[in-house]
């Protein structure tokens, strides 16, 4: 068996989550596909894959042996193309992944345009509240809304966004000020995993090197940034997200920002790629034509949520 073709399917059995989902996008069979990574365990020695009924996760070795393929595939992917004299023309499968909020409702339309200009383009565009990594999991591009630590990664910087804490006008006239951070625990707040469940903190006093935290019991805990704010707006509590995600409800003046002047900084938000990919026509070509509407949108969104 051809060692490149086996690599292909097993990276898309990983991207895939199954070696049936390998199957379907190869369009081989499902032995063919066991034969493939068994071919592939058998030269290097040792299992890559430990599999169930419905699942396959990486082994120690694997996790290693499939960050190496996709480098190589990836490779090979633009050798062929320098060698065709297709080095501007940008074609194949774009993989882009990014937070869910930002992912929907900017992200999304941005890659469908971008599609409609370059046919010869296709999208895979994963929107995960989680950290990714971009070698690991094959992502060409990453809307990243944090602090880089990762100096491997070129960052394009877009904007940044704030941490904020709001509630409806209905609400905050019913219950007690909220003036100073140990305020809220009077409140019903509505917690997100993501911002803390059971307290949260802001910079510290000036002066003072220790955080403020403040801890509650919440009064509803819920793992949607949209269902958090349309708790919030329907006038059930006090919650903490980004400050993109509530700007049209701040703007409509459905939530009203309290305790601004205790904020965290901002955090910068940057489009990221692996080093050497922005050198891949269709990455490059996306990147030109996102990141002015990418940095468009998130000013917009500043603007609102500071009103």
């Amino acid at each position: 068996m051809d060692r490149i073709d086996a690599m292909k399917i097993f990276i898309a059995a990983l991207d895939e989550g199954s070696l049936a989902g390998a199957s379907r996008r190869t369009g081989r069979s499902a032995a063919a596909v066991s034969r493939a990574v068994a071919f592939l365990e058998a030269h290097v020695g040792v299992p890559l894959l430990h599999r169930t009924t419905r699942s396959i996760k990486l082994s120690e070795a694997g996790e290693r042996y499939a960050m190496a393929c996709r480098k190589l595939l990836m490779d090979l992917e633009e050798a062929d193309r320098q060698a065709a004299g297709e080095r501007s023309v940008p074609r194949g499968t774009l993989t882009i992944t990014a937070p869910v909020v930002a992912g929907v409702e900017l992200l999304r339309p941005i890659v469908d345009a971008f599609m409609e200009e370059h046919p010869t383009v296709s999208a895979r565009l994963y929107l995960l509240d989680r950290p990714v990594n971009l070698i690991d999991e094959g992502i060409d591009l990453a809307l990243r809304i944090s602090h880089l630590a990762d100096s491997t990664l070129v960052a394009q910087p877009i904007g940044e966004v704030r941490r904020v804490v709001a509630a409806s006008p209905r609400y905050l006239s019913m219950h007690p000020r909220i003036e100073e951070p140990g305020d809220l625990a009077k409140h019903q707040i509505i917690a997100m995993p993501h911002f803390g469940i059971d307290s949260w903190s802001f910079p510290p006093l000036e002066g003072s090197s220790v955080p403020r935290t403040v801890a509650f019991t919440p009064r509803l805990i819920i793992n949607s940034v949209r269902a958090a704010a349309a708790s919030a707006v329907d006038g059930h509590g006090v919650t903490r997200l980004f400050s993109y995600h509530i700007a049209s409800e701040i703007k409509q003046k459905q939530l009203r920002i309290v305790l601004a002047d205790a904020e965290h900084p901002p955090i910068p938000v940057h489009l990221v790629s692996p080093f050497g990919r922005l050198s891949v026509p269709k990455v490059r070509a996306f990147a030109d034509f996102a990141l002015p509407r990418l940095r468009a949108q998130f000013a917009c969104w500043s603007k609102e949520a500071s009103h």
